[in-house]
């Protein structure tokens, strides 16, 4: 029988730049602004996390109050 390496693929996720979108002079995050907040959820409507998307930790709290409040009006699913 042939061996498989089964950690090939462990190493492949999706890597997206660091640089903080909100430290470049950008207003803050509003509920209201779904374009901004559709960036930092998948199409399933999960929030990504702050790995992926380079935010920092303030700023990915800003982001989950802003996609939940978006959420109970209905602008987000």
């Amino acid at each position: 029988m042939a061996e498989f390496n089964r950690r090939s693929n462990r190493g492949a996720a999706i890597v997206r730049s660091k640089s903080c979108k909100f430290l470049e002079g950008v207003d803050p995050v509003e509920y209201t602004d779904t374009d901004l907040l559709r960036r930092f959820v998948t199409e399933r409507g999960k929030i990504l996390p702050s790995r992926i998307t380079g935010t920092s930790a303030r700023q990915q709290r800003e982001i989950t109050r802003a996609i939940k409040r978006a959420r109970t009006m209905g602008l987000l699913p």
